[in-house]
């Protein structure tokens, strides 16, 4: 599988490309629209020879914002005691929450109740407005794994989303990006364990909303631009996060997302 990564070298962000065969290479360019572009059109890019292993990551995407699908698992919809919709729910999350994989969760003296939410991620390759479900798919850069942390008892006392899903660190995002070309993310499992014992787990085609669907609908009301991420839903098996847990989302085919709690 291709992927793409985001590490710090040096202090610096930079960008590294893993091939089929697992060679690795850090990436000349540095702005990301033109990796995208370039990966998108499926073009060759310059760099030299480089070891992952070692190095600190950042979020495997430079987004101009984080859209959110609510209730996209039927068993999710059933245990928050919400009717299925019946056309996507969407909500959006601030850039300011993305977290990378091996951060810090910061439980916020505001919640009592924190949960989880594992998600598979959608990362956006190429500018896509009003795009139709046969061409939505054409528009992916890669995936990626998610976890939508959500103060649910603020959720619920406000019927909102925006306070509860947007506090510094409610988006982790990671650990890199598995790009689209011979991948498919409706055969993938999303697994949440806390502290080693599974708390979710779920076939993606079991979404209610397909990804061809979704970003469709999306994009006939906001423009994605390169970069910018949708969360796709959460399968039934929500729960708290005390401080000290170890968090882990897994997507087979991807890889494993994980974060530790702390209290803020």
């Amino acid at each position: 599988m291709t992927t793409l990564h985001h590490v710090l070298l040096d202090g610096s962000p930079r960008w590294a490309l893993r091939d089929v065969r697992g060679a690795t290479k850090l990436l000349d360019e540095v702005d990301f629209s033109a990796i995208c572009g370039a990966l998108m059109q499926r073009e060759e890019l310059a760099g030299a020879s480089f070891e992952l292993d070692g190095h600190d990551v950042l979020p495997p995407t430079q987004p101009t914002k984080i859209v959110c699908v609510g209730l996209n698992y039927l068993h999710h919809a059933h245990e928050m005691n919400k009717q299925v919709p019946e056309e996507p729910l969407i909500f959006m999350k601030p850039t300011s929450a993305l977290l990378a994989h091996g951060g810090a969760i910061e439980l916020p003296p505001q919640s009592t109740l924190v949960h989880h939410e594992g998600e598979l991620a959608v990362v956006i390759g190429e500018r896509a407005r009003k795009v139709s479900k046969e061409d939505a798919l054409g528009h992916v850069l890669g995936y990626t794994c998610a976890n939508d942390v959500t103060a649910r008892d603020i959720q619920r006392r406000e019927k909102r989303y925006t306070r509860g899903k947007g506090f510094d660190t409610f988006c982790p995002l990671g650990p890199l990006l598995r790009l689209a070309d011979g991948f498919d993310p409706a055969a993938q499992t999303v697994t949440l364990r806390v502290n080693g014992e599974v708390r979710q787990q779920s076939t993606i085609d079991d979404l209610i909303f397909k990804l061809d669907h979704v970003i469709s609908f999306i994009s006939h009301v906001m423009t994605l631009n390169p970069g910018d991420v949708i969360l796709t839903g959460t399968p039934s098996g929500v729960g708290q996060l005390l401080d000290g847990d170890l968090v882990e989302v897994e997507i087979s085919g991807i890889g494993i997302l994980q974060n530790n709690a702390k209290n803020g």
